[in-house]
């Protein structure tokens, strides 16, 4: 299993910890708000086997529960984040994502503070 980095949202979390980083933005970028069916003996005909290989889907399967549909997330924010991590442009992040470059230099701003910390939070200790 795969680490999954600090500020992941929870409902990411596993796709991470079975697919990694790398896959899991593949996923998302091809799946993310559609519905999926998970099987535990997936026959790698379906798009996230496609995607993800048969033995991850089935890997996937059993750590969301599988026989039943999934809807993928679509975690724009998180996304923006791990696309600027490779180096792409945010005007390209916006493309990809269907948004503007306004919401994505808001995520990434966001991020970024959440990273240094906040200067309008006192410190408690």
């Amino acid at each position: 299993m795969a680490e999954v980095p600090a500020g992941t949202p929870s409902a990411v979390a596993p796709y991470v910890q079975v697919l990694g980083v790398d896959l899991t933005v593949e996923v998302l970028l091809a799946l993310g708000g559609s519905e999926v069916y998970l099987s535990p003996s997936s026959n790698g005909s379906s798009r996230l086997a496609r995607i993800v290989g048969r033995e991850k889907a089935a890997e996937l399967a059993a750590t969301l529960g599988s026989d039943r549909q999934r809807r993928i997330p679509t975690a724009k924010a998180w996304l923006a984040e791990r696309l600027a991590e490779q180096g792409l442009p945010k005007a390209e992040i916006a493309r990809r994502l269907h948004v503007t470059d306004v919401s994505v230099r808001g995520w990434l701003d966001r991020a970024a503070r959440r990273a240094a910390g906040d200067p309008r939070q006192p410190r408690l200790i």
